[in-house]
C-alpha cells in the first residue's frame, strides 16, 4: 500500500468516525424537530429524497410532518427539508450570505463543465451573473424570436414529413431535446448542431442528453464529493475516477469530455474571428445576436475586474447548453402529454394560436415576440405546467456559517413545545422541495394537485399574496429567486411558446398505448416502463 493511499484510507476512517461519535453522543436543538427514521447509518434518508422515486417518499413526508422537518444524511448527518415561504425567502434572498448554492453541487459542476455560473459563489458569481444578465433580457428574446421561429419551422417540417402518410408513433422526447439543442445553439452559441429536418447522429447531443440521468444515477455520491475533490492534484483524482469499476461514472468522463472539446471549439473559432484580420468574419460575430458573440464583445469591453477568463466562459457555454436542454425540452414534452390527456384543453389553446396566427387570408404567420407571449391561454397552460411538473423539483444549499430560519407558522417539537424559528449550524445541507410549495393547498387551494390552466385566467388565491413566495416567476419556486435565479427564465418561457404556437395548428398530439413513467432526477425525465433508464417519450402523432 503507498503512503498516500495510506493517508486517504486514514482520512475516510477519521472522518467516518468523527461522524458515528457525532451521530450518537452529540446533542442539538434538533433532537427535538419532527422527520423520518434514516434508513441507515450509511445512507440516512438519502434515498428518499434523491432517488428516482423520491416523489412517493417526499410526498409522504411532507404529508406526515409539514412545512418542515429533520431528515438524515449519511451517517446521520442531520439535514433540514423544507418548503416553509418565510424559510424560503431567508434562504434565497435575505440571508445569502449563510445559505448559498450547496457545495457538492458546485463541486459536480466545477469538476465536470468548468468554472460557470452554476459553479461559483460569492464575488466570482456576481461578476459572472453581471456579464450575462444583459443577455437574458426581454429586449433580447426579441431580437432572438425570428431565430427560435425558423428553427422551429423546421422541427414542424421535420414532424410532418414522418406523419404525411398517417398517424404515427413519435418519441417526442427526442424531438424536444434536438430542438432545445438547436435553439440554444443558435440562439446560445451561434452554433448550428442539428438541422432537425434529416437525422444527424451527433455525440455532444447525446453527451447532454445523458448528463442528468447520469448525475442521478450517482447522487450517493454527492455529501462526499466535496472532500474527494481535496484528494491530491487533479490528475491523480482522474485517474482515481478512470479506475472506478462504476459504469456511470465512465460513462460521465466521457460525457464530461466531449461537451468540453465542443465548448472549447466552439469559443476559440468565435475569439480566432474576432482577433483575426477577417473584417467580413469579424462583422458576423460582432453584430451576432446569439448570447456567446454577445458575451465575448462585452467582455472584451469590460474592465480588468470585470473580465471574464477564458475558462469561465467556456464554462458559461456547457453550462448554459445544459440548463437550457433537459429542462425546457422536458418541460415541453409533459406539456403535450397533458394536453393530449385533455384533448379539450388541446383544442382550446389550438384555437387561440390559430386566431392569434392568422394573417387575414386564412394563411399562418409567424408570431413576434410581444404577440406570442401575450397569448392568454397559452400563458396558462405553460404556467400550469410549471407549477404542478417543476423539470428540477427540489434544489439543496448549504450553510457558510451560523444563522437561523424563520418560520411562517410555528411548528409542534417532539416534546409538544412551539417551534417558531430554526438555529442552522455551519455545514447544515437544507433540501427546499420545490414541487411541494408550487402544490401547498394552504396557498393554491384544494385543487393544488391538479393540472388546470383555467386557474391563470382569474386572480389567484389572496393567501399567495400574504406568503410572499420568493420566486422570480409568478407565485412559483419552478426558477426559484433571489441572486441565484434562473438566470434563464425568459429563454425557456419564449421556447416552450414558440414551439407550442407552432405545432398545435398543423398536429394532433394523443397518448401512446405504451406506460409512461416519470423518474425524479436533477431533471425528470420520461421513460417506458418503470425499470427503464433510457430517456424517452413515444406519442401518437397526426396531422389535422
Amino acid at each position: 500500500m503507498t503512503p498516500l493511499l495510506e493517508v486517504v484510507i486514514g482520512a475516510i476512517i477519521l472522518y467516518i468516525s468523527w461522524r458515528f461519535f457525532r451521530a450518537f453522543f452529540v446533542k442539538t436543538p434538533w433532537d427535538n424537530l419532527p422527520g423520518p427514521s434514516p434508513a441507515s447509518f450509511l445512507s440516512g434518508n438519502a434515498e428518499h429524497v434523491f432517488g428516482t422515486d423520491r416523489w412517493v417518499h417526499e410526498a409522504a413526508f411532507v404529508k406526515q410532518y409539514g412545512r418542515l422537518f429533520k431528515i438524515h444524511g449519511p451517517f446521520k448527518a442531520k439535514w433540514l427539508y423544507t418548503y416553509d415561504p418565510r424559510a424560503m425567502h431567508s434562504i434565497f434572498v435575505k440571508d445569502t450570505d449563510v445559505f448559498d448554492e450547496n457545495e457538492a453541487i458546485m463541486t459536480s459542476f466545477s469538476l465536470l463543465l468548468g468554472p460557470g455560473l452554476l459553479a461559483t459563489r460569492g464575488a466570482q458569481h456576481r461578476r459572472q451573473r453581471k456579464m450575462l444578465n444583459p443577455v437574458f433580457s426581454a429586449k433580447h428574446m426579441r431580437d432572438m424570436t425570428p431565430t427560435f421561429n425558423e428553427i422551429v419551422g423546421r422541427l414542424r417540417e421535420a414532424i410532418a414529413a414522418r406523419v404525411q402518410d398517417g398517424p404515427q408513433e413519435l418519441d417526442m422526447l427526442n424531438w424536444m431535446g434536438r430542438t432545445a439543442l438547436e435553439l440554444i445553439g443558435q440562439g446560445g452559441l451561434g452554433h448550428s448542431f442539428d438541422p432537425l429536418v434529416k437525422d444527424v447522429a451527433d455525440e455532444y447531443a447525446e453527451s447532454v442528453k445523458a448528463y442528468f440521468p447520469l448525475i442521478g444515477q450517482m447522487e450517493s455520491f454527492g455529501s462526499v464529493l466535496p472532500l474527494l475533490v481535496k484528494l491530491g492534484p487533479a490528475w491523480f483524482r482522474r485517474k482515481v475516477a478512470q479506475m472506478a469499476p462504476i459504469a456511470p461514472v465512465q460513462h460521465m468522463i466521457h460525457v464530461s469530455d466531449t461537451m468540453d472539446e465542443v465548448s472549447i471549439r466552439i469559443y476559440n473559432e468565435k475569439k480566432r474571428v474576432l482577433e483575426s484580420g477577417d473584417d467580413a468574419a469579424k462583422v458576423r460575430v460582432a453584430e451576432g445576436k446569439d448570447i456567446m458573440s454577445v458575451l465575448l464583445r462585452e467582455n472584451m469591453k469590460a474592465s480588468e475586474e470585470d473580465r471574464l477568463s477564458d475558462d469561465e466562459v467556456i464554462g458559461q457555454m456547457s453550462i448554459l447548453v445544459l440548463a437550457a436542454m433537459d429542462t425546457t425540452s422536458n418541460a415541453l414534452s409533459r406539456t403535450l402529454v397533458l394536453l393530449a390527456e385533455h384533448p379539450e384543453v388541446q383544442q382550446k389553446l389550438r384555437e387561440e394560436i390559430l386566431r392569434a396566427r392568422d394573417d387575414g387570408s386564412g394563411k399562418l404567420r409567424d408570431l413576434d415576440y410581444d404577440e406570442v407571449m401575450g397569448l392568454p391561454y397559452l400563458d396558462a397552460v405553460c404556467r400550469e405546467t410549471l407549477r404542478r411538473y417543476p423539470p428540477v423539483g427540489q434544489t439543496v444549499r448549504t450553510a457558510y456559517k451560523d444563522g437561523t430560519l424563520p418560520l411562517s407558522k410555528p411548528i409542534i417539537g417532539l416534546d409538544g413545545t412551539s417551534i417558531q424559528s430554526i438555529p442552522v449550524e455551519k455545514g447544515t445541507w437544507v433540501v427546499i422541495d420545490i414541487l411541494a410549495s408550487n402544490i401547498d393547498k394552504d396557498l393554491w387551494g384544494e385543487d393544488a394537485d391538479e393540472w388546470k390552466p383555467e386557474r391563470w385566467l382569474s386572480p389567484l388565491p389572496g393567501a399567495l399574496d400574504d406568503a410572499r413566495i420568493p420566486g422570480v416567476y409568478s407565485n412559483l419556486m419552478t426558477f426559484i429567486g433571489g441572486s441565484r435565479a434562473c438566470i434563464g427564465f425568459k429563454f425557456s418561457q419564449l421556447e416552450m411558446k414558440v414551439v407550442l404556437a407552432s405545432l398545435l395548428p398543423v398536429f394532433k398530439f394523443e397518448p401512446s398505448d405504451k406506460d409512461i413513467y416519470w423518474k425524479a432526477a436533477p431533471v425528470a425525465f420520461p421513460t417506458v416502463g418503470k425499470d427503464s433508464r433510457t430517456p424517452e417519450m413515444p406519442m401518437k402523432v397526426s396531422l389535422l
